[in-house]
């Protein structure tokens, strides 16, 4: 398993839209292991290929919201290769979402509620569930990701200007 490096912006492999998986394999999964080991190392519950340099449509998600009797989170990992968006909720709920990607910068985007998903496992076996709550929010993320938006894309110029230059401070320390 291997650590990736994490695309920042403003890279403009992050504004690419990313390409259908056509056959999921072992060097597909030694991909997504790599995938999670990267996330996990950035303290991160979501992460998508592009954001490691791949525009392959795969992301991973885990939202680490069980501990164990030490207090440590419990790992579900789970893989959604060629996800899509079949439909959402009318009802709008805010999350003040950071990305990878946008180090140490965080805004309340509105996004709906509910998704309904079509993804691929690791095995190539289609699922199609509704997501809701936290679930939901950070898949609208990650497919936005697959398809070349950023969660500052979802507020206002004034407001993604000051988190470009919060972040620009920060980098030059």
């Amino acid at each position: 398993m291997a650590i990736l490096p994490i695309v920042e912006v403003p890279d403009p492999r992050l504004r690419l839209v990313s390409k259908p998986v056509e056959t999921i394999d072992d060097d597909v999964r030694a991909f997504v292991a790599d995938m999670y080991d990267t996330m996990y190392d950035a303290r991160g519950i979501g992460l998508a290929a592009i954001q490691v340099g791949v525009d392959k449509r795969i992301l991973v998600i885990d939202l680490q919201d069980d501990e164990d009797e030490e207090g440590k989170p419990i790992r579900k990992p789970a893989a959604y290769i060629n996800p899509e968006i079949l439909s959402v909720s009318d009802e709008m709920s805010s999350y003040n979402e950071g990305c990878l990607s946008i180090p140490e910068q965080y805004a309340e985007v509105k996004r709906p509620v509910r998704c309904r998903v079509r993804w691929q496992d690791e095995q190539g076996a289609v699922h199609e569930e509704e997501l809701d709550g936290l679930l939901s929010t950070c898949m609208q993320h990650e497919i936005d990701h697959l398809n070349g938006v950023l969660f500052t894309d979802h507020v206002s110029r004034l407001k993604r200007d000051m988190l470009m230059k919060k972040l620009a401070k920060l980098r030059r320390g």
